[in-house]
């Protein structure tokens, strides 16, 4: 069935390499307001590349992102450039004839067309990073909290660093958010004296601090003792409960069943399968998500 809804983040044939390691191989999908997508898969598949191109901590080697109407990352030069390559090789081979040479000729202007226009998109995009990674809020694994700061300077930096907010403000907004989730008296608090899952919850907040349009959480309870993953997940599911937007890439099978609303399968780069949760875990059709979900379920 066809979704007629506009999305906030449209993701087409996203590639990433690290020099010769391909790690991701075309992703596409789109995100919608509201959306809580989850995304499994086995260790190394490119979960936590594909959410670190989303938000620019790693450059993709190739495709296109858009965030609402805003082209922000194109590249589709490197699809010519290979096509160029390969006829380059005919030469070889003695088969570089006249129709091979105009195909060349053809691909070399299109390069120099495109490249221009993506160029001047990738530079748009790195002058505006900052402005772009406020929309798109990121939870780490491991936290990254600034150990010298007390939790509510961890909280306020960004907004009153990039100006968005007073330090009246930010102070009134980040206290509001710790209120909520029950670490208000931890505000004057070093990060080395908070638990796993204290420090998770306060990255959660730094990044809502933010008011951003969507949340990427990657493998945020991985890092944690047991008895802390709960205190977490409570806090996840009270944000899509408020309609917060969210892209989890988890481990957590629960969480994607019953808080999750689409549920995305990773294998070797690509997007294998994606579903609603009910769908996805009661009938999954891909081969190798049923051997996956036969070890960990």
């Amino acid at each position: 069935m066809t979704d007629n809804r506009k999305p906030l983040l449209q993701v087409k044939n996203l590639h990433k390499n690290f020099g010769k390691l391909n790690v991701l191989q075309g992703v596409n999908t789109n995100i919608y307001k509201g959306d809580v997508v989850a995304i499994i898969g086995p260790s190394g598949c490119g979960k936590s590349t594909f959410l670190r191109c989303l938000n620019f901590l790693e450059m993709p080697s190739a495709g296109e992102i858009k965030f609402k109407d805003d082209l922000i990352y194109k590249n589709e030069r490197v699809y010519l450039k290979r096509q160029m390559k390969e006829l380059l090789a005919l030469k070889k081979e003695k088969k570089f004839d006249e129709e091979a040479k105009a195909k060349y000729a053809e691909l070399e202007a299109q390069y120099r067309a495109t490249r221009e226009t993506e160029k001047a998109i990738e530079k748009e995009t790195m002058q505006k990073i900052n402005l772009h990674r406020q929309k798109i809020g990121m939870v780490f694994q491991q936290f990254n909290l600034f150990p010298h700061l007390t939790v509510l300077q961890n909280v306020i930096l960004a907004p009153v660093k990039l100006k968005k907010m007073t330090t009246e403000e930010a102070v009134e907004k980040a206290m509001e958010l710790l209120e909520k989730i029950g670490l208000a008296d931890k505000a004057n608090a070093y990060p080395a004296t908070l638990s796993g899952g204290q420090k998770q919850r306060i990255a959660i907040v730094r990044a809502l601090a933010m008011n951003p349009e969507i949340m990427l959480f990657d493998e945020p309870t991985s890092a944690l003792d047991p008895e802390m993953v709960g205190e977490v997940l409570k806090v996840m599911t009270e944000l899509a409960e408020d309609g917060m937007t969210m892209v989890v890439v988890t481990h957590e099978m629960g969480f994607a069943k019953e808080v999750a609303n689409r549920v995305i399968f990773m294998n070797d780069g690509v997007i294998k399968e994606e579903n609603n949760p009910e769908e996805f875990f009661a009938n999954p059709k891909d081969e190798r998500l049923r051997d996956f979900l036969s070890k960990v379920l």
